[in-house]
């Protein structure tokens, strides 16, 4: 099989036995074309019970990853099946999408919306809030806040940009993030300050007052020396669990040490794995470490962390293990009574992070979700590698304890630069995976590249045993 751009893989899942292990047969075939020379720890799996489209949107900016860092949340947001989609197009401008679940059919709007898509940083994130009206935070790299709310639920055309509420204006605002409660509510994150020195900062949206509330202007200070570089998840009782990275300076090989906090309450207190509370602000002298990780090691910030069905917290990066020059993969998990780490990966090429600004190493910052089947619970972590053909991949296991992980590719093109991002909500409600994919580039040192336009696709995965 040739792959083609707007290529659209589509196998059905069907019940008949002989149907289906033709399905996958030929669906291993297709995979495995991306992976090129495959390591020991990689199988295509082809007896895997899964299947993996592509569909398609329409093209997007490509010559940085601004459409593709993994800080995008969320890139994609279900609603009532519905689904919700941003990027900004060829000419920098904001585009909003929907469709009904299953359908290929888009509804695209641009709107009046423009970013700095030369900085990776500016990303755009979006969510729906409980009564369907979309929210939006777009281009911010240190900056005040852009924000705006759409004109009726359900509807892409936005308001104008405005700060409802206690929105902070004078906020020098990075990597907005929105997160939605069980009863409808939003949550927006973000950091006010800069690399190196910045607080996080913490709101609240009320649905039924149509209002923002300052919980924390500084959940986690570094005191003026450091900085945290944080992800967060919200598992099925609500509970939020936050980990981070610090910083000391500008330079992402100051990188060092992770650390965790809790929340069971929407944010508003906060507590360590053992149930001890937090004064805050959560500072370097204070805060949990849940791995010690010494600067210089190529410790990524700014990944992505799950829980699973039991409130266990995962926080899934890579960095350099001690003794070693090759970055793997690691996945860091608390059983209930204390953390442990489980190498991912077994990659063979070195590289080294250092400098300032968005970096292109060959490796993408991983994304983890949790899933649990038949009373089992199992870790999916998402990412890209050079060492596979830079294509999408995911990394599956039911038994961590013993390290054991099988790694397949879900498509066959390479997505350059690319990093994963997901519907988390559709995630949550079906544990099925739909991830943001466009291929994109990206050179260090926040330079971009000249590729052009690429079609943006929603890929359609559902993991073994849905």
């Amino acid at each position: 099989m040739i792959w083609q751009p707007g290529l659209v893989i589509k196998l059905q899942k069907i019940l008949d036995v002989s149907v289906k292990l033709l399905r996958f047969l030929i669906l291993s075939v297709f995979l495995s074309a991306c992976s090129g020379e495959i390591g020991e720890d990689s199988n295509p799996n082809p007896n895997s019970d899964s299947v993996a489209e592509l569909v398609p949107v329409a093209e997007g900016y490509a010559n940085t990853s601004v459409n593709a860092v993994i800080f995008r949340k969320q890139s994609l947001f279900t609603h009532n099946d519905t689904q919700y989609i941003s990027f900004y197009d060829a000419d920098s401008r904001v585009v909003l999408g929907k469709r009904s679940a299953g359908s290929r059919e888009w509804e695209l709007h641009q709107t009046g919306f423009t970013g700095n898509v030369e900085d990776a940083h500016n990303s755009i994130s979006l969510a729906i809030d409980g009564d369907g009206f979309l929210h939006l935070a777009w281009d911010h790299h240190n900056n005040p806040l852009n924000y705006a709310l759409s004109l009726e639920a359900g509807g892409l055309k936005m308001g104008p940009a405005l700060t409802p509420g206690s929105l902070n204006t004078d906020h020098s605002v990075t990597y907005p993030e929105f997160y939605r409660m069980p009863d409808g509510d939003l949550i927006l994150m973000y950091r006010n300050g800069w690399s190196g020195e910045g607080s996080q900062v913490i709101h609240r949206y009320d649905i039924e007052n149509k209002r923002w509330t300052l919980l924390h202007e500084q959940l986690i200070d570094g005191g003026g020396e450091e900085n945290p570089y944080w992800q967060t998840t919200m598992d099925e009782q609500g509970t939020f669990h936050l980990s981070w990275t610090w910083r000391r300076d500008g330079g992402v090989e100051t990188n060092h040490d992770l650390m965790y906090a809790r929340s069971h309450d929407g944010g508003n207190t906060w507590e360590r794995s053992d149930g001890t509370a937090y004064i805050l602000p959560i500072t370097p002298e204070t805060a949990e470490i849940a791995l010690e990780i010494p600067e210089n090691s190529s410790l990524m910030n700014q990944t992505s962390m799950a829980a699973d069905r039991h409130g266990r917290p995962y926080i899934v990066n890579y960095w350099t293990p001690a003794g070693s020059d090759v970055p793997q993969y690691h996945l860091v998990y608390h059983t209930g009574e204390e953390w442990k780490v489980s190498q991912v990966s077994n990659r063979r090429e070195p590289f080294e992070l250092s400098g300032q600004g968005t970096m292109a190493p060959p490796i993408s910052r991983p994304q983890i979700v949790t899933q649990s089947f038949n009373d089992r619970d199992s870790v999916v972590i998402i990412f890209r590698d050079a060492e596979r053909g830079n294509c999408v991949s995911v990394a599956v296991s039911s038994n961590i304890e013993n390290g054991e992980w099988e790694t397949i590719d879900l498509t066959a093109m390479s997505v350059g630069a690319w990093e994963p991002t997901l519907d988390l909500q559709l995630w949550k409600e079906k544990q099925e995976l739909n991830l943001f994919v466009q291929r994109v580039a990206q050179k260090d040192n926040e330079q971009s590249d000249v590729i052009g336009p690429q079609m943006v696709y929603v890929l359609e995965w559902v993991p073994f045993g849905n």
